[in-house]
């Protein structure tokens, strides 16, 4: 396998976090409120009544409710404050070594409703110094330009990304971040996980799903929407500049079968089919008919024109980048095709979350999507959300350590097999709001923040077991595992 394998010299080692569960400064120097702000957290709901939620998304009236709410706490609206602590926060970074940095420019704080004519300064000038101070430090900046930061504006008015009105609104928003940052960013990502309709809809859609009729149908024309956007973004870089590296992202959600009963195997191909969709429109540039046909029979009418195909062929992405933190299982006896009707794996310890450890589903999904398209990948996110544990000033995160190194181990062995990964991403390096449970307790980082589900806490960072050994790894340029 990968024992003799040896990393290439300008491998991007590094880690990831998203805007709207970091930054915090909620309504500061001309923000909007994004999608992100409206996340309430519930102390009494479990973590399995909290997966629900965010699978339901949000109605007209939640939304309303909760902007007019000054009683719940909203944990994105404050994450770890990293709006005023990055300097501080990057300097751990590079203490670590990290080679790259991947981050989200939050759209609510360019163009705070989404419809303003011009850009907000203020909003553009934290950027420039965020990306300058990356630069500074040696890492590589990775910048996606929508990671569930929509404007409000964009529910309430146009009913979400099902509207077609909403692509130039966003093209007008990715144009002036191009504009802004090309000659400092070179890798782009558009649209976050924007496989994620059936695990987070309300995040990746903007859709409240009491407006629709068919919120399935309303889905996958927001998903069309944003292809058609992305496609016109990654038009402008090419003549902004060429050099620029466009990608779009997937969330991994490749299923085993069950068993080797047929049955089985077919459903786990027709699932897994129905999520290389999103990438087979955007790196063949054409909707392919399993996914017509899926449309055709499921009474899902979507307005594709004849431009938007001219588009597409025209303008494929550059490179994929996908999220991995687990594997999932579908049994023909229960299951869908549906990307969220699975099975838990009996073969699988998962956290406490409910989500699967799996290494050697990363060998899998990578080697699968390499094979598959021959694109440079980038692994944007993979991590351990755990429950940790503050003693005596320290965090032993051995479960983390554990799993980062088994995971990477299976990176190098899908590279080894030719693979061309050319960055490895852990997830929330320090720890940030959860994206999917709006918890400070589900922690990923190297690097822990003492602040509570509810906020409360000193903020202090405190370097955790896992700090030096990702620090060793980087150093030794994975040998050290």
């Amino acid at each position: 396998m990968s024992k003799n394998y040896q990393m290439p010299a300008d491998f991007l080692w590094g880690g990831a976090i998203a805007a709207n569960q970091a930054e915090g400064a909620f309504k500061v120097d001309g923000k909007g409120i994004s999608l992100a702000d409206l996340h309430r957290y519930y102390p009494e709901k479990s973590n399995a009544e909290i997966s629900a939620a965010q699978h339901q998304g949000m109605s007209v009236a939640d939304v309303k409710a909760n902007l007019a709410d000054q009683v719940g706490y909203y944990p994105k609206r404050h994450g770890i404050d990293f709006y005023h602590t990055y300097p501080e926060d990057l300097a751990l970074l590079k203490e670590m070594g990290f080679k790259t940095f991947r981050t989200s420019i939050d759209w609510t704080k360019i163009f705070p409703t989404g419809e303003e004519s011009e850009p907000n300064e203020a909003g553009l000038a934290y950027y420039d110094r965020l990306i300058d101070n990356i630069i500074e430090l040696g890492m590589e900046p990775i910048m996606t330009i929508l990671h569930y930061e929509t404007p409000v504006e964009i529910t309430l008015k146009y009913g979400g990304w099902n509207n077609r009105e909403v692509i130039d609104l966003f093209v007008k928003y990715g144009k002036a971040v191009l504009d802004r940052y090309q000659d400092r960013v070179k890798y782009w990502i558009v649209i976050n996980q924007i496989n994620l309709i059936q695990f987070e809809p309300f995040n990746s859609t903007a859709i409240p799903y009491d407006t629709v009729d068919n919120y399935e149908e309303a889905s996958y024309q927001a998903v069309h929407n944003q292809f058609v956007a992305s496609a016109k973004i990654a038009e402008y870089a090419r003549t902004l500049n060429p050099k620029l590296m466009m990608g779009t992202m997937v969330a991994d959600c490749t299923a085993y079968p069950f068993s080797c009963n047929p049955d089985d195997v077919i459903l786990a191909m027709k699932h897994n089919r129905m999520e290389y969709f999103y990438t087979d429109v955007q790196f063949n540039g054409a909707y392919p008919q399993y996914a017509l046909n899926y449309f055709k029979e499921n009474n899902i009418q979507l307005d594709i024109r004849e431009e938007d195909k001219e588009l597409l062929k025209a303008n494929t992405m550059d490179y994929l980048a996908i999220s991995y933190y687990y594997s999932q299982m579908v049994d023909a006896t229960k299951n869908t095709i549906k990307a969220d009707s699975i099975t838990a794996n009996p073969n699988l310890k998962a956290n406490p979350w409910g989500w699967a450890v799996d290494p050697q589903g990363l060998y899998n999904s990578l080697s699968q999507y390499w094979d598959r398209y021959h694109k440079q990948i980038i692994i944007a996110e993979n991590g351990f959300g755990m429950y940790d544990e503050l003693v005596d000033g320290k965090v032993h995160d051995d479960y983390r350590i554990s799993y980062l190194s088994e995971h990477i181990a299976q990176m190098k062995n899908a590279m080894y097999d030719g693979v061309e990964v050319i960055a490895y991403c852990a997830w929330g390096p320090i720890d940030i709001v959860s994206c999917s449970s709006a918890q400070m307790e589900k922690r990923y980082g190297f690097v822990y923040v003492d602040l509570d589900n509810e906020g409360q806490g000193s903020g202090k960072r405190i370097k955790k077991d896992s700090f030096d050994w990702y620090k060793k790894v980087i150093a030794s340029n994975g040998e050290h595992l």
